[in-house]
């Protein structure tokens, strides 16, 4: 629209000037040489712009000519490019389909067509690793390292060729190399906080979650937990050589999350160490009231020491309040109540749990108050075997590791904070049952425990007497080879008689045998080989 516009206004101007020259006649003399050239205006203007025009058209065609080799050697470049980024295309969709083979060939030809590019490289380095084939995946990388803008991805590569050969000096210093010329690398900054951790440098992981924070790579809650749980393994650390270093980083890192089980744990007992119990319970007391836990009962039962058993279960009956009923209220009760020898209190707070499914800690209580409380080893023993398949209880579990200790980081990813506390989840194994001609049963773990004695008489028994199986038949021997005969079928009472007898199918109790049951009558009691 514009172009046209300004077109129709220079014809405008033109038409203007013809007419204005057309108007105003005159004359126009040239003298050159002895020759003189006469003509009017008009003529002599238009012979000006027909000078103008051929001369600008012989300098075109004149640089035309000078630029074609330049401009030739432009356009196969041009092509030559084209083609190459076509290929390093093609190949990255091979990588990604894992075609090793069409990966390979398209990086070979985008390296010849393109040379170092920084994709060229970052193809062949990736047709390398889809090929298995490491040290040019390395050597590509490397390559990448002398160029500035491909420095900080040649050295992710080479850290992550490092950490698979297993070698973990060398992925450290190219991740703070990284760090250093790319602080806002995610990938960098994660590795260098791993490492600081997994050398167990807590500090140096404090600083690391601090720079990570400035850069904006991590939330500020998730910071705040962090360093919660880095200031709760330096005093873990420093528990033993260093109390009062220990008491301040506790101290900070309930600060920071009051609800972190180690450190509330850890600031408690440091606390009650000096003598302030005061403290001490208030602390252990916030967390147990967001997490109940064993550990926090632990430290908050044996704040005093010297304390009686009713002390202690006066303490337990604070945390039962505190916790609104949780199952870890009513464990620590029954436990403190069963030192303190109040049976009764120990049943009443171990029915609720065991209505449903009681887990083993539960069936473990139940056996050492029926040792403490009637002695008897029948009901110890059945809730201790109960016990064994009873749901586990809640543990400090990472990445599918199973820990009875907290840990600041996972002892397979090296991730931070990563251990939970909940319950393990239940497998289901089911027992081998292996056939013998002889079953026998060992005691002798407790022969004395578990005597074999004889069956007590009982009041009419029904004995049903087993079938004895018929006597397996002799061998026949076998005929000479020589000799070939066809052997006419053996009537079906031969076949039935030399066929054992099938096995009557096993019928299993619905309830288990160990699982605790109303005390029997002595004339009503069965021996455990009995069949009826």
């Amino acid at each position: 629209m514009w172009r046209a516009l300004v077109f129709i206004g220079l014809l405008c101007v033109a038409a203007f000037g013809a007419v204005w020259l057309a108007e105003r006649p005159g004359t126009v003399l040239i003298t050159f040489g002895g020759y003189e050239v006469r003509t009017s205006v008009a003529v002599a203007s238009v012979t000006l712009v027909g000078l103008a025009l051929g001369l600008a058209l012989l300098w075109s065609l004149v640089t035309g000519i000078l630029r074609l080799p330049s401009r030739l050697t432009f356009a196969s470049r041009a092509r030559r490019r084209s083609r190459g980024y076509q290929a390093v295309s093609r190949g990255m969709v091979a990588v990604g389909a894992g075609d090793t083979i069409a990966a390979r060939r398209y990086a070979n030809e985008a390296e010849r067509l393109l040379g170092r590019e920084p994709l060229t490289l970052l193809l062949k380095a990736q047709a390398a690793q889809v090929s298995g084939n490491r040290e040019a995946a390395e050597a590509a990388f490397k390559q990448m390292m002398d160029e500035d803008e491909t420095r900080v991805l040649g050295l992710r590569g080479l850290f992550v060729e490092a950490r698979r050969r297993g070698d973990g000096l060398a992925a450290r210093e190219y991740a703070s190399e990284a760090v250093r010329l790319a602080p806002a690398a995610a990938w960098a900054s994660d590795a260098v906080l791993e490492a600081r951790c997994a050398e167990r440098d807590w500090r140096g992981a404090l600083e690391a979650i601090e720079r990570r924070t400035s850069l904006g790579l991590l939330d500020k809650a998730t910071a705040k937990r962090h360093r919660a749980v880095l200031l709760t393994a330096d005093a873990l650390e420093r528990a033993e050589h260093d109390p009062d270093g220990a008491l301040r980083s506790a101290q900070d890192a309930v600060k920071l999350a009051p609800n972190l089980v180690p450190a509330a744990a850890l600031a408690g007992k440091l606390l009650s160490r000096r003598g302030d119990l005061r403290r001490a319970a208030k602390v252990v007391e916030t967390a147990w009231r967001s997490q109940p836990h064993p550990d926090l009962a632990e430290v908050y039962l044996n704040l005093r020491p010297g304390d009686s058993g009713l002390d202690r279960l006066k303490r337990a009956e604070t945390l039962f309040k505190l916790s609104g009923g949780a199952q870890e209220g009513r464990l620590a009760v029954a436990r403190s109540a069963l030192e303190a020898r109040e049976f009764d209190r120990v049943r009443d707070a171990l029915e609720p749990l065991l209505l449903d499914r009681p887990s083993m800690r539960v069936c473990l209580l139940m056996s050492d108050l029926e040792q403490a409380e009637h002695g008897s080893t029948g009901k110890g023993r059945e809730w201790l075997a109960r016990a064994t398949r009873a749901p586990r209880d809640p543990a400090w579990i990472a990445d599918g590791v199973v820990s009875d200790q907290w840990a600041p980081i996972s002892p397979v990813t090296g991730r931070l904070d990563a251990f939970v506390w909940q319950a393990p989840p239940d497998v289901l194994i089911a027992p081998e049952i292996t056939m013998h001609d002889d079953v026998t049963a060992d005691l002798d773990d407790e022969p004395k425990a578990l005597p074999v004695v004889a069956e007590e008489p009982q009041p009419a028994p029904v004995v049903l007497a087993e079938p004895e199986p018929a006597p397996a038949p002799e061998p026949v021997p076998a005929e000479p080879v020589s000799t070939v005969e066809a052997a006419w079928p053996e009537p079906a009472k031969d076949k039935e008689e030399s066929t054992p007898p099938k096995p009557e199918p096993v019928v299993f109790p619905v309830t288990p045998p160990d699982v605790p049951k109303p005390e029997e009558p002595a004339s009503a009691r069965r021996s455990a080989f009995s069949i009826w």
